[in-house]
């Protein structure tokens, strides 16, 4: 069948046309998200500061987050079709819920050391997580193949948005020991705490998502075929994008400039 191109009306409607309540709370969830990773890639390696870690210190942790968040990703794609993606993306969202709550309460290097490794915190406030991969393909499976791409493309800008409002709400530690009197590490924790809070929310909107996100038929024994060539080539693209984006990470480029205005 061919697609067709979407009217004006049809791109700016809240959802595509077709696209089921699954959709929605998928994309819900990636706001929900999209916002907790934006304020956590900022406030991370400050909060680590004034515990008083040193930037070779914060940047072994920023390590493992990036480290771990990949290993993770390639085992979930590797098991992605012989078990629920509903299951996967419940898991996910437990273990956000945990990260959050260890890093509001845990200080020490090595239990930190490994948190951001087996976690989902994501220094880089894009898209580089365990959730994105499971998200996409469930996205696929709620709308049909003519309009996949306006859902899709929903789903990147609500990501987008959400993770410009994030980066705002960095700031709110500071207004917080301004306003109440407590420290600012103190704050930081809190925020921390809302980021588990956040995953617990992300919980309650996965579980109601139906079968049909999950895909009907069984994985091909040869998958790709004829489209290896066209996959690794990509993949080799985004991967050489990505080792130039990770001389610049968000938390290390924050950790710099709060270093630099501190000492000035």
């Amino acid at each position: 069948m061919r697609g067709r191109w979407l009217s004006g009306d049809e791109w700016w409607r809240p959802l595509p046309p077709g696209a089921s309540s699954d959709a929605l709370r998928v994309l819900a969830a990636r706001g929900i998200r999209a916002f907790g990773d934006g304020y956590v890639a900022l406030l991370l390696p400050i909060y680590l500061v004034e515990h008083g870690y040193s930037p070779l210190a914060i940047g072994a942790i920023v390590t493992s987050t990036l480290i771990g968040t990949a290993l993770v990703t390639l085992w979930v794609g590797w098991i992605a079709n012989r078990h629920s993606r509903r299951v996967l993306l419940l898991a996910a969202a437990v273990l956000m819920a945990l990260m959050g709550s260890a890093f509001a309460v845990v200080t020490n290097f090595w239990p930190l050391l490994i948190i951001a490794f087996v976690g989902t915190m994501n220094p880089t406030s894009g898209d580089a997580s365990i959730f994105v991969p499971l998200e996409q393909t469930e996205l696929t499976q709620t709308i049909a193949a003519r309009n996949r791409t306006a859902l899709l493309a929903r789903y990147s800008v609500i990501g987008s948005c959400a993770t410009a409002l994030g980066v705002l709400a960095a700031a709110l530690p500071d207004f917080m020991a301004t306003w109440t009197g407590c420290t600012r590490a103190g704050a930081m924790q809190l925020m921390f705490g809302v980021y588990a809070a956040l995953g617990l929310l992300t919980l309650l909107l996965y579980r109601p998502l139906s079968p049909a996100v999950e895909m009907a038929d069984e994985a091909p024994k040869a998958p790709l075929q004829e489209s290896k060539k066209l996959v690794y080539g990509m993949a080799a693209l985004f991967g050489m994008d990505s080792f130039g984006t990770g001389f610049l990470v968000q938390s290390l480029l924050a950790l710099w400039l709060f270093r630099l205005l501190r000492f000035r």
